[in-house]
């Protein structure tokens, strides 16, 4: 079977957990038997760029980022945000995509609108989307529209929900670390749907400024 093209992102210095020294034409293989794709059993990758730089903040948390075109080998396990393979090589450094703090939100928007149909809150959302408004207030009534939206059945549409108004909130309060924070895992709550297809959220939420 042909090798995998996909992502590696590391820190500043090519390293990642444990100090695994990455560069160009180097590999690595699990040494672990982990079942679980957060385990020692496998080599984390991204399939997409942009899933890279969006989940980064809950993934590695890395400040100053590389990011690697690799190649995946051996067995491997496909999940919507993050992917593991037993065999990764990092092939060369790649540009790192520029993404604003807007399109952080956006993402954790669009990823919210996915799950959450409560009118008031998706009402919300698309002015902020717009640019009509992104206000504070208008950011709080948004997580509580999606908190009183909530039962037992689909908690995960009202967290969606709720983390990307909560990270419009931080945006609007100039706390870009948690505003970005809380746009992945409203990546993350709205995962739980199944369907979604993640790489073509981010690159919408791109279009937006």
């Amino acid at each position: 079977m042909k090798n995998k093209i996909v992502f590696k992102l590391t820190n500043e210095n090519g390293q990642t957990r444990g100090m695994t020294q990455w560069g160009e034409n180097v590999s690595h293989t699990a040494k672990g038997d982990g079942k679980e794709l957060c385990s020692d059993g496998w080599i984390h990758y991204y399939t997409h760029p942009l899933l890279a730089v969006l989940m980064n903040p809950v993934h590695a948390k890395f400040a100053s980022p590389k990011l690697w075109e690799a190649e995946a080998s051996g067995e491997i396990i496909n999940e919507p945000l993050k992917s593991g393979c037993k065999t990764l090589r990092t092939i060369k450094e790649i540009p790192l995509p520029e993404v604003s703090g807007v399109q952080k939100i956006a993402f954790g928007i669009l990823c919210g609108k996915e799950v959450c149909k409560d009118k008031g809150w998706n009402v919300w959302a698309d002015k902020w989307l717009s640019g009509e408004d992104r206000s504070k207030e208008s950011a709080d009534a948004a997580r509580s529209a999606a908190y009183a939206a909530a039962d037992g059945s689909v908690a995960y549409y009202a967290a969606a929900a709720a983390y990307a108004a909560n990270a419009a909130n931080a945006y609007a309060n100039a706390d870009a670390a948690n505003a970005a924070a809380d746009a992945s895992y409203a990546a993350y709550a709205a995962l739980a749907a199944k369907s979604i297809n993640f790489i073509e959220l981010a690159e919408k939420a791109m279009t937006y400024k």
